[in-house]
């Protein structure tokens, strides 16, 4: 398919629709054409419940070999069809980025698995993205799914299996409705005070093997700032200015399932890497009064190494504990109303410093 043509162009097809007898109406479209290479005879053959889909199949067929696709390769279904060019579908994509695709793909979009390419349509989709919606799946899972399925389509039509990508689909999100008191009240889901934060970060330490402390620092470091885990797991101590207690963000640390095998649906090696910040550029973000201590003993814990992870694990790993910040303290529903307020703060905070 991606890799080359498999018929000259132009060659010509010979059809014939031969109605089937039985209890129920069928008929049966053939296609034949022989290779001018080899000089052997092809053909394939499709079934239909009336005549009009038949004669529009071969129609659609004749139209694909005059542009040099086989009728083997015209008919290929999505899963087929995906298995063989997924690794072209998802090229330029980063590494991390695969892992929820493919979860999406194998779960989800195969329900459509067994389509034809050129009969997938824009109300097939639509129905199997709201089944998704019915099922409960989340906002990000059906994004997910849906963003794989488009680019395998967008291969399809490269290939010129068909004319559109008909996966691109609009008006689904607005099946979500968030619920009335987080439109209506943000600040009611978030951490209420500072005893709350410190109380949450005490318990992860004794909850923990080792009880070691960096896992309460992370914590109260990641709710001070707004920042998400793989941002504070990639923080160095030369991103930390202490004359005026900024932190320039500038990665993220997170981990990474490698790289697809043979252009199939499996995944193998990955581990932890460094990437670009989420909004793809650094920000400043001021450090309160209450954690300069912290952060200091962080760094001096580090040797003042500027190339250091400011955050480390108990074996001096790369921090990065999603136990530690993701799920215990509902990070994103807590940093709402933090990263509101944090132009104002930072630039409070340097009129502070100047004096």
């Amino acid at each position: 398919m991606a890799d080359g043509l498999d018929l000259p162009l132009g060659i010509s097809l010979s059809a014939d629709i031969e109605p089937r007898k039985g209890a129920v109406e069928a008929h049966r479209a053939r296609v034949r054409w022989i290779d001018p290479v080899t000089k052997k005879r092809f053909s394939k053959s499709e079934t239909f419940a009336t005549r009009a889909d038949a004669e529009d199949w071969v129609r659609r067929t004749r139209q694909l070999a005059g542009r040099g696709i086989d009728p083997n390769t015209a008919t290929t279904t999505l899963s087929a069809y995906g298995e063989a060019n997924m690794k072209l579908a998802l090229r330029g994509l980063e590494g991390k980025t695969t892992d929820p695709y493919l979860a999406g793909w194998r779960k989800r979009v195969l329900t459509l698995g067994h389509l034809p390419i050129t009969m997938i349509t824009n109300g097939a989709v639509d129905r199997a993205v709201h089944a998704w919606i019915s099922d409960d799946c989340s906002r990000s899972t059906v994004k997910n799914s849906l963003a794989v399925l488009v680019r395998v389509m967008e291969q399809a039509v490269r290939d010129g299996l068909t004319d559109r990508n008909p996966a691109r689909i609009s008006g689904w999100q607005r099946e979500y409705k968030l619920a009335e008191d987080e439109l209506d009240d943000p600040r009611s889901v978030a951490l209420p005070d500072w005893a709350a934060l410190m109380a949450l970060a005490d318990a992860l330490v004794a909850k923990s093997a080792d009880q070691y402390q960096g896992w309460g620092d992370a914590v109260i470091f990641e709710a001070c700032t707004a920042a998400r885990i793989g941002e504070v797991s990639g923080c160095l101590v030369r991103d930390i200015n202490t004359d005026d207690w900024i932190w320039t963000v500038r990665r993220q640390t997170t981990p990474s399932p490698g790289e697809l095998q043979d252009g199939r649906t499996t995944a193998s090696g990955g581990g932890l890497v460094d990437k670009n910040t989420k909004g793809r550029r650094a920000r400043q973000v001021p450090l309160i009064d209450a954690i300069r201590d912290l952060v200091q003993r962080r760094i001096d814990l580090a040797g003042g190494d500027p190339d250091a992870r400011l955050f480390t694990g108990p074996r001096g790993g790369d921090h990065h504990g999603h136990a530690s910040g993701c799920n215990l303290l509902g990070r994103g529903r807590h940093q709402a109303w933090l990263r509101g307020a944090q132009a104002s703060q930072l630039a409070a905070h340097r009129a502070h410093v100047d004096g």
